[in-house]
């Protein structure tokens, strides 16, 4: 009997557990569904969009050059006999003031002996008229009515006269020659660079000294398309010139390891677009860049000098500063409504300057701007805003 026990006892257990698994299986509560929970909306930055009319200033560089530039020559050779004090590189001059002054003594005697032959020829044209005279008198004794002009000596007369035409004009190109021994610019200016001293001997068309006009300055000033948008710039036309104001510019260089401002104007723009960076150029004037300012240290705008222009814009509506990481793809923003809804809006890009944008568009009243990255790009999306006062307090 005991070993009958042994034998069913683990057939006896196997059914009680296949027993026990089946009764939790299908005895256990079955779940009941539950919806699902509310996904949290998006947390984005925003800051307030205070659009208004402004003016946006425009930034470029550019290099001083002279407005008026050109090679001293000689007309004339002979030997240099005296150069002015400041007759060196960065001297100035004054109008008319003699730079260079050649012999003259050549040029004199040219003169004499011009005057000499001016005063020979006056006798012989006044010996010529005097016969003429006396030859129509005898011939107005003879009876004769028609005169031979051989006779009445007019050939004579006339090349007499014609001679004396001659030495008058040998008279005042030695007159003139003798005005070129002094050398001078037709304006005041200042010396780029000479090329003669004194005791040189010099030829026509010798170079004497690089010079360039002082009472102006100008600057190229390289603008794209969108810059050239936003400003009244002078244009000229074929047939009428069109009347503008002029524009007002601010120049900033650094002399002596310190900043510095000149104003200048845009008087007018170059002929063509370049072809190579597709940019026009506008030019601005400096008055007066060498006068020293009464009410500062200023130093002088210096030819060469390397120079960043700032152009102020038109008054332009409807333009808000914004952040430049808030601006997406393809010139768009995300705005937030009073809704908190978030939508997608393409706007004009007038300026991008460092961390700063000015874009312009029709903004929806009481409209917010996405000023963080934005995970969830949807258009349309309800999201949470978060109030960024750092990004509002940089513009």
């Amino acid at each position: 009997m005991t070993l009958a026990k042994e034998k069913w006892f683990p057939l006896i257990v196997l059914v009680l557990g296949t027993l026990l698994v089946v009764a939790l299986l299908y005895g256990k509560p079955k779940p009941e569904p539950r919806p699902a929970p509310d996904a949290m909306p998006p947390l984005v930055d925003v800051i307030a969009l205070m659009p208004a009319a402004r003016v946006i200033p425009l930034h470029t560089q550019g290099t001083v050059q002279p407005r008026r530039e050109i090679d001293l020559v000689t007309q004339v050779a002979g030997q240099v006999q005296v150069v002015a004090t400041d007759f060196a590189a960065g001297g100035f001059f004054a109008g008319d003031e003699t730079l260079v002054q050649i012999d003259r003594a050549d040029y004199e005697i040219e003169l004499i002996s011009a005057k000499a032959k001016v005063a020979d020829a006056r006798q012989i044209l006044a010996m010529e008229e005097g016969r003429a005279r006396q030859a129509k008198r005898e011939w107005r004794e003879l009876g004769d009515k028609e005169a031979n002009a051989l006779f009445l000596r007019s050939p004579q007369v006339a090349s007499a006269q014609a001679k004396l035409l001659a030495a008058e004009g040998d008279e005042r190109r030695a007159q003139l020659n003798l005005s070129r021994t002094k050398i001078s610019a037709p304006y005041a200016g200042r010396i780029r660079e000479t090329y003669v001293d004194v005791g040189q001997y010099v030829t026509p068309g010798t170079k004497i000294a690089r010079v360039y006009a002082t009472d102006k300055v100008e600057v190229r000033l390289p603008l794209t398309d969108r810059q050239l948008g936003l400003l009244h710039l002078p244009i000229n036309y074929s047939d009428t010139h069109e009347s503008t104001e002029q524009v007002s510019v601010i120049l900033h260089g650094v002399f002596g390891g310190t900043a510095w401002q000149w104003p200048a104007q845009i008087v007018r723009t170059d002929a063509s677009i370049d072809v190579q960076t597709r940019l026009m150029y506008a030019v601005a004037e400096v008055e007066n860049p060498f006068a020293r300012d009464e009410t500062s240290s200023r130093p002088p705008l210096n030819i060469g000098q390397f120079v960043q222009a700032e152009i102020d814009s038109v008054l332009l509506p409807n333009v808000a500063l914004v952040p430049r990481i808030a601006l997406q793809v393809n010139n768009q923003v995300w705005l937030v409504d009073n809704k908190d809804i978030m939508s997608l809006m393409s706007v004009k890009v007038l300026q991008v300057d460092g961390t700063t944008a000015a874009i312009q568009a029709d903004f929806p009243a009481e409209s917010r701007l996405v000023v963080s990255p934005v995970t969830v790009a949807v258009d349309g999306i309800k999201v949470k805003t978060r109030q960024n006062a750092l990004a509002e307090a940089d513009l």
